[in-house]
C-alpha cells in the first residue's frame, strides 16, 4: 500500500510558503505516493484547493485530521511542540529542522519515536545533492528580493540616466557575502543598471562577482576565508580589523549596503557599526539579510523596516515568503528530488538508506534515535602524481601536438632528397592531364594549410581547421573541373562537370556552417 505524503499548513507568523505545488503533486503521484493537503495550506502562495485537487492530492479539513492522515510530512518551517503531539511513532518529517538550534525540539521529535530528515543538513559539498539543496534555492529568492527591497526603500533610479530633466548618476551598491544570496543580489542589482560592488572572506569567488557585472573589493589583509560544506569561516581578530575599515570606507561612499552574511549555528556577525550608519549619505538604504539571526548591522530591527540618521535599515526576516509562489514551488521542487532519492522503486514506498552519504547527511533521527552530527564525509584519496620524466628526455610539444625542435640538417636533406625523387618520376612516366591535377592537389594541399591551419586554436578549432582545409581543396578541384579551357579548364563531360557542381555546392555547406557555428560559440561568451 503506497505511503501517504502530508503537506500541512505553515503556522508560523508570517510565513506563506507551503511545502508542495500542485505541479510537483502530480509527480509526487506518478512515485507511487498519495498526497493529501490540508485546506488553505497553498492561499498564501496562490495555490488554491481546487488546484490540489485537480493535480490529485486530497484536500483534508484541519491540521490533526491531517497529521493523522500522512504517512510522511512534508513541512517548511520546524514543526511546533504542538504539531509534534500530533505526530505518531512510524511518521517521518521532512523539512527545516535546524537541529544545532533546537535541541529541545530534537529530543521531542525522538521521544516520539519517528524518524527526521532535515533538508538544512544537506551535504553540499555532494555534487548530486544539489538537486535536493533547498538553501541554495531559497537564499537565491532571498538574494533576489533584497534588491527588490533596496530599489523600494531607495529614492532614485538605479540605473543612471541623461535626460532632458537632468542627469541621474547610477546608484552605488555593495554587497558584504558574495555567497549564493549574495551572488543573486550582484545579478539583480547589475541588471538594473546598478554600479555593483562586493566582498567576501573566500577569494576564490572574485571571479563569480566579476562575471556577474560586479567590482570584487578586496581587504588588504592576507587570509584564507574558506569554511567547510561551502561556508565562510570565522576569521582572525586581524583579519576582521581591516575588513571593518573598508567597510567603513564603502559605506562613505556607497548609497546602498546589502548584507548576507552567516554562518549556520553561529549569531550574525556584526559587520556595519552605528558609526558607519551615520557617516552614510541621507536617504541611503541597508538591507540586512542576517536580521532572523540579530543582524549584520548594529541598528536592525529583526523584521521592520526603521530610519536611523536618514539611513533606511531593512531588516525583514520573510523575504523568502515576500515571493512566495516563486519560493514554494522551487522548494517543492528539492523535496521531490529527495522524494527520488528516497523512492527508487517508485513503489510509494521511501527507504531511508544510511549507507547513502547524502541521505545519511540528512537524516537527524532515525526511528527514535538521533543520529545527528553525521560522521564526517569520506576522504576521496588524491590520485598519485605520475612520475616525472627526465628533462633530457623531455619533449617540447606545439600548439597542434608537433615537435617544436627542428629537424637536423641531415634528415631534412634526406626528406628534400626523397621528394625531389618522387616528383621526377611522376613528370617523367604520368600522362599530361595527370600532371595538373597533381599540381592543384598539392597547390590546394600547401594553401589550406597556410591559411586554414595556422589560424589560433582559439579562434577555430584543430577539427574545425582540418575539415575546411579538406573542403578547400575539394572545392579548387571541382572549380578548375568546371572553368571554361582558356582559364585552364579540363573540359570535361556532362557526369564530371554535374558531380564538381555538387562537390562545390556541399562543401560551401560545410564551410560557411562551420564559421556560422563558430560565430554563435563566440557569441555566447559575449555579453
Amino acid at each position: 500500500m503506497p505511503q501517504t505524503i502530508g503537506v500541512p499548513r505553515e503556522c508560523y507568523a508570517g510565513e506563506k510558503r507551503v511545502a508542495t505545488v500542485p505541479d510537483v503533486v502530480e509527480k509526487l503521484i506518478k512515485l507511487g505516493f498519495a498526497v493529501a493537503v490540508e485546506s488553505g495550506a497553498g492561499d498564501a502562495a496562490n495555490f488554491s484547493d481546487d488546484s490540489y485537487r485537480a493535480a490529485g492530492a486530497q484536500v483534508v479539513e484541519g491540521a490533526a485530521a491531517l497529521w493523522s492522515a500522512a504517512d510522511i510530512v512534508f513541512k517548511v518551517r520546524p514543526p511546533t511542540m504542538d504539531e509534534v503531539a500530533l505526530m505518531r511513532a512510524g511518521q517521518a518529517l521532512i523539512g527545516y529542522v535546524w537541529p544545532a538550534q533546537n535541541p529541545d525540539l530534537m529530543q521531542a521529535l525522538a521521544a516520539r519515536n519517528v524518524t527526521v530528515l532535515a533538508i538544512d543538513s544537506l551535504p553540499r559539498t555532494l555534487s548530486r545533492a544539489q538537486k535536493m539543496d533547498a538553501l541554495t534555492s531559497q537564499a537565491g529568492v532571498s538574494g533576489y528580493r533584497a534588491v527588490v527591497e533596496a530599489a523600494n526603500a531607495f529614492g532614485r533610479f538605479f540605473n543612471g540616466q541623461i535626460t532632458a530633466a537632468g542627469k541621474v548618476p547610477p546608484a552605488k551598491v555593495f554587497i558584504a557575502g558574495a555567497g549564493v544570496a549574495g551572488l543573486a543580489a550582484i545579478g539583480t542589482a547589475a541588471g538594473l543598471g546598478a554600479i555593483v560592488r562586493a566582498n567576501d572572506t573566500r577569494a576564490e569567488v572574485a571571479d563569480q562577482v566579476v562575471s556577474l557585472g560586479g567590482e570584487f573589493v578586496k581587504v588588504n589583509y592576507e587570509e584564507e576565508g574558506s569554511g567547510g560544506g561551502g561556508y565562510a569561516k570565522v576569521m582572525s581578530e586581524g583579519f576582521q580589523a581591516a575588513q571593518r575599515e573598508m567597510y567603513a570606507q564603502q559605506a562613505r561612499e556607497v548609497d546602498i549596503i546589502i548584507t548576507t552574511a552567516l554562518i549556520p549555528g553561529k549569531p550574525a556577525p556584526r559587520l556595519i557599526t552605528a558609526d558607519m550608519v551615520k557617516s552614510m549619505k541621507p536617504g541611503s538604504v541597508i538591507v540586512d539579510m542576517a536580521a532572523e539571526q540579530g543582524g549584520n548591522c548594529e541598528l536592525t530591527v529583526p523584521g521592520e523596516a526603521v530610519v536611523r540618521h536618514g539611513v533606511t535599515i531593512v531588516g525583514y526576516t520573510d523575504l523568502v515568503s515576500r515571493l512566495a509562489k516563486q519560493s514554494s514551488t522551487l522548494y517543492a521542487t528539492n523535496l521531490f528530488r529527495l522524494a527520488e532519492e528516497l523512492c527508487k522503486t517508485k513503489d510509494g514506498q521511501i527507504n531511508v538508506n544510511m549507507e547513502d552519504e547524502a541521505i545519511r547527511g540528512l537524516t537527524v533521527i532515525k526511528e527514535g534515535s538521533i543520529t545527528w552530527p553525521p560522521p564526517p564525509p569520506k576522504q576521496v584519496a588524491a590520485p598519485p602524481k605520475p612520475a616525472a620524466k627526465p628533462a633530457a628526455a623531455a619533449e617540447k610539444k606545439s600548439a597542434h601536438g608537433g615537435s617544436s625542435e627542428p629537424l637536423p640538417a641531415s634528415s631534412l636533406a634526406i626528406v628534400f632528397g626523397i621528394g625531389a625523387v618522387a616528383f621526377w618520376f611522376v613528370g617523367a612516366f604520368a600522362p599530361a592531364t595527370f600532371l595538373s591535377h597533381f599540381t592543384v592537389f598539392v597547390l590546394a594541399c600547401f594553401v589550406g594549410y597556410m591559411v586554414v591551419w595556422n589560424v589560433t586554436p582559439s579562434l577555430h578549432t584543430p577539427l574545425m581547421s582540418v575539415t575546411n582545409a579538406i573542403s578547400s581543396i575539394i572545392c579548387i578541384g571541382a572549380l578548375v573541373q568546371i572553368a571554361p579551357p582558356e582559364m585552364g579548364g579540363m573540359r570535361p563531360d556532362g557526369l564530371i562537370r554535374w558531380l564538381a557542381v555538387a562537390g562545390i555546392a556541399l562543401t560551401a555547406i560545410n564551410m560557411f556552417g562551420g564559421f556560422a557555428v563558430t560565430r554563435r560559440m563566440l557569441a555566447m561568451f559575449q555579453k
